[in-house]
């Protein structure tokens, strides 16, 4: 355990001469212990949204594509053809450790005691099937292919005696079959799997002498294999090897020595890695060209605040992992100086000879990262209550500051998923696509000489502590078969795609699209709540005052002394200027607004109706109107908070009453007769999420909607000439595993769940998805109401165009990974790609589900006139740039015009959500703060677009539309103002005229005063 330092280090730069450093440190310094502080004042910042996601660029030509295995984890074969014990065969045949620890020896808190684990005995079988995986490498189109030699295989009792020549059969088989695939071969030699006589005999690690037998047995593979090998590993993880095997006893041989065993391990381990590598350097490496290092494992990370002291504890906390073993190699044969601060007399110490026989001894730096350190085997103590990451380029970023810039190999990384999960592995697929992307960022973003990358692993096989409850493999192996086949998952497709690209490569459906939308096209603004403000901004008090100019100096009520009113106009209610000025700065062609049916008509009914309220709306359409803008109304939204009813309807049920259907109809009629001369848009029900109703609540409100529409369609629509709608949410939903037949048919099943539940009845057949039938008869559950023919007849047809809000795009899979994010009734787990960029509020920006659902809804439905109702995300409400939602709106917007102009869909509309902070905080496109409104950049980068009418290019720069009669916004009072202006006209005209009468009879009187 870490003890409190004797003597002072000296104190880290302050964290703005970091950012300096980092701003200034172009160049390739040679780097100081300590340099890697940097990387956490270089990433406190977010980056930029085109920085943050999907990165479309190759890796370096060259690069190495790997996959990897280890002997104990898939060979098996633990007693053919004379093979020894390892330590691991003996562990994992052990009973389970006493519950009690020897005094002072435990492992630390937060580790469960050990339960008995599963063996390697026959694991996934490799010794005997060597054609079978090396298939498996030519499947996945891999450069190179990482594996470990079985030392008790080679050398049963651990000494240079007598080698086994059927082990060394089996490798140098091994190595004949890839150099026939030309996959270069990555040999471990030491994979965690000492020879049980060593421990038996020795103490395993814990003695010196164990440096000499492990020279011994490299000599013996270098001369069988190195004329086949450039690669050599010496050392798997030796974090783990000494702190795990020796300390806690969570991994084999189980001793539980604590710290200081710990130490004297890493210490004896790092001798004869020097050695080995010195062996090689002097005996093997001018006649067999290799390269020889260590796997060194690391986790990652964050500061809990971003201050000087935070920083110094995340560099702490790796100098106790990697940096244990990476600064005597790479730096100067010496531990870090916060170990030798902290340690005291636990940390043994080099002499200076072996700190010169240590120094330099790796040819690159062999990196391993992943679960079976980072959340799983680091000791909690040695995070020093940092906050611990996955963030794969932010570690290889400190590594190449902190240790020279070396050349780094990736020798492992992955993930997992559990055992249950057969070929459909989504959940592992997403985060390797997130630590290969990672890779490429640091590559090309942050210049960190990244040569390779090693999946792991090439099967599934034995994981060590965990035995066989978790499956870390690209291929699926049943256990329990006898053949044990391999079955290629998800993952195996994508990573051969992926070597078969070189990384993910610019495709033209990435590419922007240059164009323009139809003339015609409606480019609006989305406000749900509009606050009713009946206050007038003009002078509305009708009593008499006079003006006490010598004593009081103020104004005196002239009692029972009233003036007549002049009428009251619409433009006099305050809230509504500044409502269409701002509008009318946006350059918005449409405004979307809902109303409040519970305001309008409190009791449900047109017993009591709220003429105010009314009469306000009233004149918001008809302001906008004036001012050349399109009111789109919605009659019911559902609020956050409320369900948007009058409280007698919410009390009796709902959306649950059948009653609320006809009550709806007749709250329609009331705003359609109050509203419709303004309003040729409307929309009945605006987003109503299909997640949150009942079958009942969905059948009324179907029900409601197509009685709204029908009344319109009668009454109204001939004297009115709107056109009346419904607006559904319509999210994107995409197979996890884009290729897995399961997945596509969950994928689809959740969209006729969450779309086609209310649109199959409106748009489609009259009656509910056949998928939502089948499948809830599956489950044997009836909750699903049916139409009469008589419904099906009212609700079928019951549009005029298709409306639908979109915000995002969710993934989904079969295979239950997640429970917190598994939804049991559709038997679908939900999941997002760790890659797509996020806002604050975790809302995944993925601008082709858009196009998409236009496609599947075009595919479902025909096509019809579409309006893209409602399209936003979140952004950081303090931020000054609300660079999230310009990226964002920049790039849906496209996606729309690539439905427009590739796809042929009738795209009438794009409203952007939304107005300001006011009504919907963090997505606004007006910052709202001390009763003003402020435009957010994305204000003016929407503004852009509606002024070009989308992307226009070179080729579109002729296709200008008409101009129409639009009002400046200087002119909106002039013409609020019509009958003033009439009057002005007329007082200009009669002075005119009185001037002219004036001047004529004036001349006139002249000349009759001259006549004699």
């Amino acid at each position: 355990m870490p003890a409190r330092a004797a003597a002072r280090r000296p104190r880290p730069p302050p964290l703005p001469l970091l950012l300096l450093l980092w701003a200034l440190g172009g160049g390739r310094l040679r780097a100081e212990p300590g340099d890697g502080a940097q990387t956490w004042a270089r990433f406190a910042r977010p980056p930029a949204p085109e920085a943050a996601g999907l990165l479309h660029d190759t890796f370096p030509d060259g690069f190495l594509w790997a996959v990897g295995t280890a002997a104990y984890q898939t060979e098996g074969g633990w007693r053919q053809h004379g093979k020894g014990a390892s330590i691991w065969d003996a562990f994992t045949h052990l009973p389970a450790a006493p519950p009690e620890d020897p005094p002072g020896a435990g492992p630390p808190s937060g580790f469960p005691p050990r339960s008995p684990p599963a063996t390697g005995d026959v694991a996934s079988d490799s010794y005997n099937n060597v054609l079978r995986d090396t298939e498996g490498l030519r499947e996945l189109g891999v450069t190179h292919y990482r594996f470990s030699i079985s030392w008790a295989r080679v050398l049963p009792n651990g000494s240079a005696g007598a080698p086994n020549r059927e082990g060394l059969r089996y490798y140098g088989h091994l190595l004949q079959r890839l150099r026939e695939l030309g996959v270069e071969p990555v040999v471990t030699l030491y994979h965690w799997d000492l020879p049980q006589r060593l421990q038996d005999a020795y103490g395993g690690w814990a003695d010196r002498a164990l440096a000499d037998h492990f020279r011994d047995y490299a000599e013996l593979c270098f001369r069988h294999f190195g004329g086949q090998v450039k690669y050599w590993i010496t050392i798997d993880n030796p974090y783990a090897v000494a702190w795990h095997g020796y300390a806690t006893g969570r991994l084999a041989p189980g001793v539980r020595g604590g710290a200081r065993l710990a130490y004297l391990v890493a210490h004896n381990l790092l001798l004869a890695h020097a050695k080995t590598w010195h062996l090689y350097n002097t005996s093997f490496r001018a006649t067999q060209g290799g390269q020889v290092s260590i796997s060194l494992s690391s986790h990652w990370v964050n500061p809990r605040r971003m201050t000087n002291h935070s920083i110094k504890e995340c560099q702490k906390s790796l100098d106790f992992v990697l940096g244990w073993f990476a600064k005597p190699i790479f730096i100067d044969g010496d531990y870090p100086e916060s170990m030798k601060n902290n340690l005291s007399s636990l940390l043994p110490t080099f002499t200076e000879s072996e700190k010169k026989f240590i120094k330099g001894t790796a040819d690159f730096f062999a990196l391993s990262f992943g679960p079976i350190l980072s959340f799983q085997l680091l000791d909690p103590r040695m995070k020093f209550r940092q906050l611990e990451s996955s963030s794969l380029r932010q570690l290889l970023s400190w590594i190449d500051l902190e240790y020279n810039h070396p050349q780094i190999f990736i020798v492992e990384n992955g993930w997992f998923v559990s055992e249950t999960t057969k070929t459909d592995d989504a959940k592992y697929m997403y985060y390797l696509k997130r630590f290969i992307m990672e890779t490429l960022k640091a590559i090309r973003l942050d210049g960190v000489d990244v040569i390779g990358y090693t999946v792991w692993s090439l099967m599934d096989g034995f994981e060590w502590h965990r035995g066989y409850s978790i499956r870390r493999g690209l291929f699926y192996v049943d256990f329990l078969s006898q053949d044990k086949k391999l079955l290629p998952k998800s993952s195996a497709l994508f990573y051969q795609q992926l070597i078969e690209k070189n990384g993910f490569p610019p495709l033209p459906e990435n590419q922007p699209l240059e164009g323009t939308f139809p003339c015609a096209f409606a480019w609006g603004i989305v406000d749900n709540y509009i606050q009713v403000d009946t206050t007038l901004s003009q002078f509305t008090d009708p009593s008499v005052y006079l003006w006490d100019v010598h004593r009081s100096k103020g104004l005196i009520k002239v009692q029972g002394l009233v003036t007549q009113m002049r009428k009251s106009y619409c433009a006099d209610f305050a809230a509504i200027r500044p409502l269409v000025s701002l509008l009318q700065e946006t350059h918005a062609t449409h405004f979307h607004f809902s109303l409040d049916w519970a305001l309008i008509l409190p009791l449900g009914n047109r017993s009591q109706v709220n003429h105010t309220a009314l009469h306000f709306y009233r004149c918001v359409a008809s302001e906008l109107v004036r001012a050349n803008i399109t009111p789109v109304v919605a009659l019911w939204r559902p609020a956050a908070l409320r369900p948007g009813l009058p409280a007698p309807l919410a009390a009796h049920g709902a959306w649950e009453n059948p009653h609320i259907a006809p009550a709806f109809a007749e709250y329609a009629g009331l705003c359609f007769k109050a509203l419709g001369s303004h309003v040729k848009l409307w929309v009945t029900a605006s987003e109503p999420y299909t997640r949150n109703l009942t079958y009942r609540a969905g059948h009324n409100l179907l029900r409601a909607h197509a009685l709204a529409w029908r009344l319109y369609d009668q009454q109204f629509r001939r004297s009115q000439g709107g056109r009346v709608s419904i607006a559904l949410q319509a999210d994107w939903v995409e197979p996890a595993c884009p290729l897995s037949p399961r997945d596509k048919e969950v994928a689809e099943r959740v969209l006729e769940f969450d779309i086609g539940w209310l649109a199959e009845p409106i748009f489609g057949s009259g009656d509910y998805p056949r998928v939502m039938r089948d499948w809830l008869r599956q489950r044997n559950d009836y909750l699903l109401p049916y139409f009469t023919e008589d419904e099906k007849r009212l609700i079928r047809g019951s549009f005029d165009f298709l409306a639908v809000s979109h915000y995002t795009t969710i993934l989904v899979g079969w295979e239950k990974e997640d429970p917190g994010k598994y939804n049991d009734y559709l038997e679908v787990q939900e999941m997002t790609d760790s890659t797509w960029l996020s806002s604050p509020g975790q809302v995944a920006v993925v601008p082709w589900g858009l196009r998409k659902v236009l496609n599947w809804l075009k595919l479902k439905y025909g096509d019809l006139p579409t309006y893209i109702i409602s399209n936003g995300v979140d952004d950081d409400l303090h931020a000054a740039q609300d660079d999230v939602r310009v990226y964002y709106m920049q790039n849906y917007v496209n996606e729309a015009l690539k439905a427009y102009v590739l796809d042929g869909i009738k795209l009438c509309g794009y409203f952007a959500y939304s107005f300001n902070d006011r009504t919907a905080p963090k997505f606004g496109l007006y910052r709202y703060a001390a009763n003003q409104f402020e435009p957010k950049p994305s204000m003016k980068h929407y503004r852009k677009i509606i002024d070009d009418n989308g992307f226009p290019g070179p080729e579109t720069l002729g296709g200008f539309c008409p101009e129409e009669f639009t009002l400046c916004a200087n002119c909106s009072f002039l013409h609020t103002r019509k009958s003033l202006l009439a009057f002005i006209a007329f007082l200009c005209l009669a002075f005119i005229i009185s001037l002219s009468l004036i001047f004529y009879y004036s001349k006139k009187g002249r000349r009759s005063y001259k006549r004699p």
